[in-house]
């Protein structure tokens, strides 16, 4: 089909020409004696986006499956106890990593639809007097089910009893797209990765590191060589990595840096909810349900739409993808043919939201859900219309 794929999954999103531009270079010499010029600055600047003075950022090539693994290996030992909770795809994988690590895992299950549970976490933390938990996971963007949770809430659970455990979050689909404060929330391990907020193609495994849990490194007995974080200390003290660092994607990650301080966080987050609340008034208007039961849990990253009983979602994704070239987030697991996902998140503006929207709009009417053609995309033109500013205007032009 001519044109291009419009693509709406919830990561990898779409790259910018400038990042696109940025990454589309020669090889270089990563030993070249200049090159810690360009290394040092991106790895204070990093430290803006996850809003904390005091950590220590580390690029690893890989995933963010990658950054949960450095996460634990560097900071905990064989049979440590850990807290988690599960209501996900990925808030799952990351339990069944910690498991494979020899962990014992302390995990809460939750309702798909909802998110990590305080008020259970609490609980559990103030029953454990011996403090046996030496970490506690957030998951704070639930992808598969578009939800997200209240970090700052856990780290006041964790406060109000007094408990050293360390606060661990994946941030994979949320850091650089919504508000992460890793300072003031206490968060001790934060992971993300290139292919989503920061707008880039996947390789990087992006890991911001507290003093507390840098110095439970010195501790920590599990099994750890690639994602070695003193390796890491080491070489990056002085510009360098321990290997053959990926150094496109890391020209790449620089202009991602400047286009995000460029815009301001406080004005990426407007822009993220903004976008997200015209899919919402979307999916209201074409009479659907989002797989988050409340308004407390909506994700404003990716929307997982349930589809009437009868239909298999899984069948929408294929028409999209066929029928109009449009790639949108397949339901995964225990909502597998039931939900499929809008992701709304990166280098997104109004326009690029409703082309989905209409496209999408078509493709559930193809497939026989009974909805009002332009229903949804009115909802949203109009809550754009309505939520629209003149600096807001600027910025975007000027990106």
């Amino acid at each position: 089909m001519p044109g291009y794929n419009h693509l709406f999954i919830p990561g990898p999103t779409n790259v910018p020409d400038s990042l696109r531009r940025a990454v589309d270079l020669p090889m270089e010499d990563m030993r070249a004696p200049d090159f810690p010029e360009f290394t040092l600055p991106l790895f204070e600047d990093l430290k803006k986006v996850f809003q904390t003075e005091t950590g220590q950022v580390f690029l690893f090539p890989g995933s963010g499956t990658g950054g949960w693994e450095a996460a634990i290996t560097n900071t905990l030992s064989p049979g440590d106890k850990v807290l988690a909770s599960r209501f996900g795809q990925f808030s799952n994988l990351w339990v069944d990593l910690c498991q494979r690590h020899g962990l014992e895992v302390e995990a809460i299950d939750v309702p798909w639809g909802e998110g990590v549970p305080v008020t259970r976490y609490a609980e559990a933390l103030a029953a454990d007097t011996e403090h046996r938990i030496k970490a506690v996971l957030v998951c704070h963007n639930e992808t598969a089910t578009g939800v997200t949770s209240d970090v700052a809430a856990v780290r006041a659970a964790l406060d109000s009893v007094g408990h050293p455990a360390m606060l661990y979050v994946d941030g994979v689909s949320s850091i650089a797209s919504i508000d992460f404060r890793m300072d003031e929330w206490g968060v001790d391990v934060a992971v993300s990765g290139s292919q989503k907020g920061f707008m880039l193609p996947t390789g990087l495994a992006i890991v911001c590191v507290s003093q507390k849990a840098l110095e439970a490194r010195k501790s920590a007995k599990l099994n750890r060589c690639y994602f070695d974080f003193e390796d890491m200390i080491r070489t990056n003290a002085s510009g360098y990595f321990p290997y053959t660092p990926a150094t496109t994607l890391l020209r790449g990650l620089r202009a991602s840096v400047d286009y995000l301080l460029g815009e301001g966080l406080d004005n990426v987050f407007a822009r993220h909810h903004r976008m997200a609340e015209g899919v919402r008034q979307a999916v209201n208007a074409w009479g659907l349900k989002l797989c988050a039961a409340t308004p407390h849990w909506y994700s404003d990253t990716v929307s997982a739409i349930y589809v009437p009983e009868g239909i298999d979602s899984a069948a929408v994704v294929r028409h999209a993808y066929y029928r109009y070239n449009l790639s949108l987030g397949a339901g995964l697991t225990k909502v597998a043919g039931k939900v499929f996902r809008i992701g709304h998140l990166g280098a997104i503006n109004e326009v690029m939201v409703l082309s989905a929207l209409a496209g999408t709009e078509m493709v559930l009417r193809d497939v026989g859900i009974p909805v009002e053609a332009g229903s949804g995309v009115a909802a949203a033109q109009e809550h754009f219309r309505a939520t629209a500013t003149g600096e807001q205007s600027i910025a975007a032009a000027a990106q």
